[in-house]
């Protein structure tokens, strides 16, 4: 059930979603040897809260203690696998698991991911972690699948970590080529086969009941038609398995809304096949995934080992790449991750605030309301038709909305904490300054550039000791009539800074206040583009401790980048380009939302570039703007690039190892994919690496397709992507997910924005064009450098990138109006390969103790629990691949009680599960036969000392993702 797509979810719940639990739940209720399986618990939430009888909750937890209706999967929504980062992907799982373990003391363990566009490697590692016994997809390319069916081989043991291996393996089958659905061809009828209740109707269910496309009632003139049809698909598919077992999906998109009606047609069907066994050599049974992965288990048999390459792209058919997708609807790209990023920030703020204990006005409830509501929101949007920008207008208005309200709430939650403690006396005069309060919410000291909008240019900048601050002023690139104050921020893990930015007169009378220095800009008249190569005679380099780029005055471009530690220079230039999409299905194949198939090679569509530089004494801002016609005013597209004047100490190695850029595109003509494109004299051989979720990387070499061959060599960047030689790797890290090439050798291009209309009926039937105006503003930082280098710096950047420091800020009307009472509690600091995955108050209220919970529900059912504001997740994640990196590739052991101190005294750690509901101890995951590979006795265990259950020192190995309950001295 789409949690969006083309229909809103309000209108999808109208419409046929809660007809599907009120329907199925009667019907389960009236036969024993009825089963169903549900996936997404946004719609069940709904269901569960707004609809749902007691009388019907009732039914509800006995089928699921019988074992008649399952939640598998059990998310909110069933997650993209290709667009979407791993910390939203655990996000959206552990909301969907809290509720059922909360509720019915339930945890799904097998996954149900047939629809995501292509499957990630990063996805079977964390289903293991999660507690699954086995995993389940479906789209992956359709060469690679006809040809796994041939030798039998949709199923498999999957290690989809490459350094944990075996020990979060898990069991997956892919779905034959008849993919999730019921076949609904048949022989006997034109009209489809076993779908008896028809397709959904919107906006109302018809009041008669009738809806269109209603299969044949089985009858018994023709039960013997069906009953062929489906036994002559069974033995098909049986011919592509291993064992004697066919796990044959009965539904589809939409179903079982009128269960009464399916289940009617079905039972005769299964009881005439059962009593005809011995003819048709086939017996059937409804079951659960948990009936079909248990015989499948306990026939014991061999299976082969899939390694940690993942399928990705996804082509459907030989001109239909689902590349198109990765880059689909930027905008929306964009907010998601922001949001995400607002999330992680409040939860840890909310955390601080509530331990050692609350020190403000902030009402608790209120305030975990706030963040119950973006969860939801950042949930939602990790459906595989949201991020992934395959819905219609309306539906991704929905997921905008929803994420803007739910930002909204929680940065008044934000400033409540981060302001209340500084007393303000108001007066009518206009603002004289600003109280500005910066939170890091990553747990290492960063050194970073804070960017403040100002409406003067001559201010005074003091931090909470009333210190100067390194700062510098310079003109809005967003607004001409105000200012960009640049502020260089050291703030440890986890904790505050707070500056007062006060307005002078700008004459220096008031000799006591430092102003900020102005930065000086220098303008560069257009170039037009040159196809020569005559460039490099005048070159104007911007320089700081770790790199001089060199532009050339002669073409306004990008010359060359030395890296400044290894002496190395690497020729580099960037330019924009655009694919032309074909939009009429008799001209040939379409692009749309998901597919991209470009007519031929990206062109330039600009003919000039002009150029100014922006020098200060904390930073050199470049600004490239790109001319459609030299004699143009306006630009289509542009470059800003800055380069940090820091030194290279160990707080600003990664400000000063990135070159920042944001780009201006858009809006684009008609069916253009617009394209930025890095070109290098890095000899990569076209092999590009990019990641799967922000989590592994996977190497890309180019292939040449025969048919779709620039569609079908690109792949999505969630976090990073790079390229290299034995000399440099140049690493390009994304805010936000982005399709990603290399077509040449030492290039590497980034999809950033489409607009598309094509005349296929079935987009126009649901609105699947896209018409996108807007104009977008993606964010890349560069790293250029020695593999050694660049592998270090690389995954913390990223999260620097993603986990930027929130700025919170009110206007000061009266000069001496701030008491500073700034309690910056203690940082909170960890080893540099370990990232704070997550630290909340998640707020349920179920005992850690199976036991007790499954008890305490057994007593009676409150209506909502309260929630539980004293339990703290944390969750932590080792950063880097064994082998990656000498030092940083080390098991790393922290005393918990050590690092949290500054939340209080730590008295209870308990290990659980990746989403919280198994008690890790308890966890005993199921063991698949494999046979032996090569390296199976190259893999040494760790060799840290074993922990003690409970204990505070743990030790955290490469790649390892660790989950826990911490219990805090009231």
């Amino acid at each position: 059930m789409d949690v969006g797509w083309v229909y809103t979810v309000q209108e999808s719940m109208r419409a046929y979603a809660a007809n599907v639990y009120t329907t199925v739940v009667a019907e389960l209720t009236r036969g024993q040897q009825r089963r169903f399986i549900a996936v997404e618990q946004e719609f069940f939430r709904l269901w569960w809260d707004g609809v749902a009888s007691e009388q019907q909750k009732y039914q509800v937890r006995k089928l699921l203690d019988e074992g008649r209706l399952e939640f598998v999967l059990g998310g909110q929504v069933m997650h993209d696998e290709a667009v979407t980062h791993l910390d939203d992907q655990i996000l959206q799982l552990t909301e969907g698991h809290g509720f059922l373990y909360e509720t019915f003391g339930i945890r799904p363990q097998y996954s149900w991911h047939v629809d995501p566009f292509g499957a990630s490697a990063t996805t079977p590692t964390l289903f293991a972690l999660t507690g699954f016994n086995a995993h389940l997809i479906s789209r992956i390319d359709y060469n690679l699948k006809d040809a796994m069916q041939e030798a039998q081989g949709l199923q498999f043991v999957w290690r989809g970590s490459p350094t944990l291996s075996e020990k979060e393996e898990i069991f997956t089958h892919i779905m034959d080529h008849y993919s999730y659905c019921t076949p609904s061809h048949i022989p006997f009828s034109n009209r489809s086969g076993f779908y008896w209740n028809g397709v959904a109707v919107f906006p109302e269910p018809p009041p008669d009941g009738v809806y269109p496309n209603m299969s044949e009632p089985v009858t018994p003139a023709n039960i013997h038609l069906y009953a062929d049809a489906l036994v002559a698909n069974v033995k098909q598919r049986a011919s592509w398995f291993r064992t004697p077992h066919v796990l044959w999906p009965w539904g589809c998109d939409k179903q079982f809304f009128n269960a009464s009606v399916q289940f009617e047609n079905m039972d005769p069907l299964l009881k005439y096949i059962n009593n005809r066994t011995a003819q048709y050599g086939v017996s059937v049974q409804y079951a659960t995934l948990s009936d079909y992965f248990q015989t499948l288990h306990t026939f014991n048999m061999t299976w082969d080992i899939h390694d940690h390459h993942d399928f990705l792209p996804y082509s459907s058919e030989p001109r239909q790449a689902w590349t198109g997708f990765y880059t689909s609807r930027s905008t929306l790209k964009r907010l998601a991750r922001q949001a995400s990023a607002m999330l992680y920030a409040g939860e840890s703020m909310f955390t601080r605030y509530m331990w050692p204990k609350p020190y403000g006005s902030l009402n608790p409830k209120w305030a975990l309301q706030q963040l119950q509501q973006l969860r939801w929101a950042v949930s939602e949007v990790q459906h595989h038709d949201a991020i992934t920008g395959t819905e219609s207008p309306k539906v991704n208005n929905m997921y905008v909305e929803h994420l803007r309200m739910g930002m909204l709430g929680v940065r008044k939650m934000m400033a409540s904490i981060a302001l209340d403690r500084f007393s303000v006396s108001g007066t009518d005069k206009g603002p004289v300054g600003y109280l500005a309060s910066v939170y890091n919410p990553l747990v290492w000291k960063i050194t970073t550039i804070i960017t403040l909008t100002v409406p003067f240019p001559n201010v005074n900048i003091t931090d909470e000791l009333g210190h100067p601050v390194s700062a510098q002023i310079q003109n809005s690139t967003e607004d001409p009539s105000a200012y960009d104050l640049l502020i260089l921020a050291t703030i440890p893990g986890l904790s505050y800074r707070h500056y007062k930015v006060m307005h002078t007169g700008g004459d220096q009378a008031d000799t006591r206040k430092l102003v900020v220095p102005m930065a000086s800009t220098r303008k560069f008249s257009p170039k037009l583009r040159k196809r020569s190569s005559q460039e490099g005679k005048l070159l104007m380099p911007v320089m700081n401790d770790c790199y001089i780029l060199l532009f050339d005055q002669d073409t306004n471009m990008l010359h060359s980048i030395q890296e400044r530690q290894s002496n190395h220079t690497v020729r580099m230039t960037q330019e924009f380009l655009e694919y032309r999409a074909n939009g009429d299905v008799k001209q040939g194949p379409i692009s749309d939302n998901y597919l991209f198939a470009p007519n031929d090679t990206a062109e330039p569509t600009w003919e000039a570039v002009g150029m100014e530089m922006v020098v200060g004494p904390l930073a050199t801002d470049i600004r490239q703007y790109f001319y459609r016609n030299i004699t143009d005013q306006d630009y289509i597209y542009s470059i800003h690039t800055r380069l940090a004047h820091v030194h290279l100490s160990p707080t600003g190695e990664l400000l000063c190892h990135r070159i920042e850029q944001q780009y201006h595109v858009g809006p684009l003509e008609m069916n253009r994919e617009a394209i930025l494109r890095t070109s290098s004299d890095l000899n990569s051989e076209q092999i590009l690496y990019s990641d799967n979720n922000g989590y592994q990387m996977q190497r890309r070499p180019y292939k040449a397709f025969k048919s779709n061959p620039i569609a079908r060599n690109y792949y999505p960047m969630v976090q990073s992507a790079f390229i290299e030689d034995d000399k440099s790797r140049l690493v390009l890290l994304a805010e936000q997910a982005h399709g990603v090439s290399s077509q040449e050798k030492g290039q590497v291009e980034v999809m950033l924005h489409r607009r598309l209309w094509n005349n296929l009926a079935w987009n126009l039937k649901y609105n699947l064009t896209l018409n996108d105006t807007s104009v977008v503003h993606p964010v890349l930082w560069l790293l250029l450098g020695p593999k050694s280098i660049t592998a270090a710096l690389c995954p913390r950047s990223g999260l620097a990138l993603q986990y930027r420091p929130v700025v919170l800020f009110r206007e000061l009307t009266d000069e001496e109006a701030p008491i500073w009472r700034p309690q910056n509690p203690d940082a909170v600091t960890l080893p540099p390969s370990l990232h704070l995955q997550i630290l909340s108050i998640p707020g349920w209220n179920y005992s850690s103790n199976h036991g007790h919970h499954l008890k305490s529900l057994q007593r009676g059912y409150p209506k909502k629990p309260q929630a539980n504001l004293q339990r703290v997740l944390l969750r932590l994640h080792h950063l880097y691949e064994g082998g990656e990196d000498p030092v940083l590739s080390q098991p790393v052991t922290v005393d918990l009680k050590v690092t949290l101190q500054g939340l209080g005294s730590v008295v209870a750690v308990e290990e659980r599960s990746l989403t919280g509901t198994w008690d890790k101890q308890m966890l005993q995951r199921w063991h698949w036969k494999t046979r032996k590979t090569r390296t199976d006795h190259l893999r040494g265990k760790p060799t840290s000392p074993p922990e003690s259950p409970g204990g505070s020192i743990i030790t955290v190995h490469p790649k390892e993702i660790r989950t826990f309950f911490i219990h805090f001295q009231q």
